[in-house]
């Protein structure tokens, strides 16, 4: 059990207090002190609400709220028992008799009504709006919470915001919701408080005359019915003012709080900036005042001199703005120069994006979310779906227009360099056959930007259609995430860094502590392991399971420091993996190569210090690619996905080879089939 808080024992013996106060009589003289606690309390609150920079700065306003009322109304009730039982104006207290003799004087009617209009001003004006107010702020504020989200999702993805502002600006969301959700139902206690206060004023009025005519106070002698009246009008009506006059103010104070725009600038300063800042509006202003002084019969000595200050302050404000704005456009130069001739400025142009996508002003409805816009929902999809396919994080995308591309056009750039684009009709959808479709459908001819298939640009109404007969139907945010997708994957390899693989390591160090000591710095480096997952990634193999990628490594590291032999026996560890990703059928058709071709490609293999490479006389070059060709068009001709297969200790070189005409050529070696997979060899590559 925690320590308790002295704090928290005082709120809770005042709360027990107030609600004693119901049952326990108190002397008049304690009553007063009450008064005045009761009318410090709602200035103090008043004022907090007024001076607020935005709401959130009171966010214990509700439960404020009920505390005031609670003490209010039993405020009421206790002097209600003092009213009833007392003899004469001072028997309720001194506070209860100077409201009363200030407010009506001698007049009970006049009394009477200054009460009646105090609570119509307080329960029909401001207590009815605030509710309003709090209704629809609370309604507007749950609407608005699912797109404030996505907001700061997007801003974190794009790389505006870090993760602990995106963390503390969620929990704003959540607070002013919960806030203004209090709010909504606490604005209920100030119209119960104003109901309350009706129904006890009523019934000191009626209940006072009736016990003091008969005799039922403190001396037990009855009354006249005139004596009475005067007595206990008195005092009711300087009960009730002393009690709505806190009420009006805990409720403007509500009003305050509600109506609040957050800001950063004083309210004083905002209030008369706002309202007195435009010299056209004084210069008017002062016109109407000086035309009704002159032509309406209005008191000349008011109205003439008042609206010629109106038309001097309007004068001086216009003289104000024309230096503020001469200073600000100084001020503004001086800085553009300094900035300019900071070190830091140009070395911040130095820094380069790992993947942007520009657009085009026309596909910005597709992006911005408030239009109705999702791309930037799918790029976070991308990061997630990539990092669960490929072990990969990858980096922060870039969403930025550009006014020089065209205005349905977009590119993507990876390091600073175009590497694709491509063409989108904002308010169509893209149709595609996928073969076996005979039936045409009208549309704008293209072609798909990624595969360079051809396609149909159609209209909404046709999509059903298109659909219906077999076409694949896209829409514009589809075919730029899938576009962004695939130049993401193929070049992944490019974007990992030494700095994203020491956090991969760090993340498996957390559960495998050993091996990262063992393998990482004592056999490789980051960098080596760096080269290693690139080779991996390169070919489509995901490093998810980062464990067995360093296990095999600290396997074989000691053997050799060549990272493309380690490469190979890493995928020859993971050879289950790639034989479900690459022989899904009970029987896959594959293209082997000529032992004899192996062993011209092995003697072409030259060692030196930087690692081997590849040197091929080109005629065989040629041949092998013509040879090659012609085998891969009787796999592509039959529907299949071209793979060869090759001895382990050739298969990284052939990959190198073949890679500059056929880059996404499957090349595999035997090692990496697991004894299950069923193949039959339909080529064969020989020179």
């Amino acid at each position: 059990m925690g320590k308790i808080k002295y704090s928290e024992a005082i709120l809770g013996a005042i709360i027990i207090l107030v609600v004693m106060l119901i049952i326990v009589p108190i002397p008049t003289g304690l009553m007063d002190v009450m008064f005045m606690i009761n009318i410090a309390v709602s200035v103090l609150i008043m004022l907090g609400a007024l001076y607020s920079r935005e709401p959130l700065d009171m966010s214990m306003f509700p439960t404020v709220l009920l505390v005031t009322t609670l003490f209010r109304l039993t405020l009421n009730i206790t002097a209600m028992r003092l009213i009833l039982v007392s003899t004469g104006q001072n028997g309720a207290g001194r506070v209860i008799e100077v409201f009363g003799s200030i407010v009506a004087g001698d007049n009970m009617v006049l009394g009477v009504l200054i009460f009646i209009v105090i609570v119509i001003v307080n329960f029909m004006v401001i207590t009815k709006g605030s509710e309003r107010v709090a209704e629809v702020t609370a309604r507007f504020t749950l609407d608005a919470m699912p797109g404030k989200q996505m907001a700061i999702d997007a801003d974190l993805n794009t790389g505006l915001i870090n993760e602990e502002e995106a963390k503390m600006r969620r929990k704003k969301i959540q607070d002013e919701a919960s806030f203004f959700g209090a709010m909504d139902g606490a604005t209920k206690f100030v119209k119960g408080d104003a109901i309350g206060s009706i129904l006890i004023t009523a019934v000191n009025l009626i209940g006072g005359i009736a016990m003091g005519m008969l005799g039922l106070n403190n001396n037990g002698v009855a009354m006249e019915l005139g004596e009475a009246a005067q007595v206990y009008t008195m005092m009711t009506i300087g009960c009730g003012v002393v009690g709505q006059i806190p009420a009006l103010m805990i409720s403007a104070a509500t009003g305050f709080l509600v109506t609040k725009a957050s800001t950063e600038e004083e309210i004083s300063a905002s209030l008369v900036r706002q309202i007195f800042g435009n010299p056209l509006v004084m210069y008017m202003v002062g016109a109407v005042l000086i035309f009704l002084g002159v032509f309406a019969s209005m008191p000349r000595l008011i109205f003439i001199p008042s609206g010629l200050l109106m038309i001097a302050v309007g004068l001086v404000m216009s003289r104000r703005k024309q230096i503020a704005s001469i200073q600000t456009e100084i001020t503004t130069d001086d800085a553009a120069i300094d900035e300019i001739r900071k070190p830091e400025n140009v070395i911040s142009l130095l820094n380069v994006d790992p993947i942007i996508l520009f657009f085009g002003y026309g596909l910005i409805p597709l992006v911005e979310s408030s239009q109705g816009g999702d791309l930037i929902d799918r790029v976070v999809m991308i990061r997630r779906q990539i990092a669960l396919e490929l072990g990969a994080v990858v980096p922060i995308i870039r969403l930025r227009d550009d006014i020089k591309l065209s205005p349905s056009e977009y590119r993507i750039l990876i390091k600073g360099v175009e590497v694709a684009g491509g063409d989108i009709m904002f308010d169509h959808y893209m149709a595609m056959n996928p073969g076996y479709v005979d039936e045409e459908i009208d549309g704008i001819e293209t072609v798909e930007p990624y595969l360079g298939l051809p396609a149909l640009w159609i209209s909404e109404t046709q999509r059903e259609r298109a659909e219906a007969l077999g076409y694949t139907v896209v829409d514009p945010p589809a075919i730029i995430a899938t576009h962004l997708t695939e130049v993401i994957r193929s070049h992944l390899h490019e974007l990992l860094t030494r700095q994203d693989v020491q956090m991969l390591v760090n993340n498996a160090k957390e559960s495998n502590p050993v091996l990262v000591e063992e393998l990482i710095p004592k056999l490789m480096t980051i960098g080596d392991v760096q080269k290693v997952l690139a080779n991996l990634l390169k070919e489509g193999i995901s490093i998810r399971d980062l464990v067995t990628i360093m296990e095999t490594l600290a396997d074989y590291a000691h053997m050799t420091r060549d990272t493309d032999m380690l490469t190979e026996y890493v995928r020859q560890s993971f050879r289950r993996a790639i034989s479900k990703k690459f022989f899904t059928q009970d029987m896959n058709s594959v293209i082997t190569l000529d032992p004899e071709l192996e062993q011209v490609i092995m003697g072409s293999v030259q060692q030196t210090e930087q690692g081997s490479y590849l040197a091929l006389d080109p005629s065989v070059t040629q041949k092998v690619f013509d040879k090659l060709n012609g085998e891969l068009g009787k796999l592509t001709g039959m529907g299949m996905q071209p793979i060869i297969l090759t001895s382990p200790i050739v298969r990284t070189y052939f990959k190198r080879l073949v890679e500059p005409i056929a880059p996404d050529l499957v090349v595999l070696s035997y090692n990496e089939l697991e004894p299950s997979a069923e193949i039959q060899s339909v080529g064969m590559v020989s020179v």
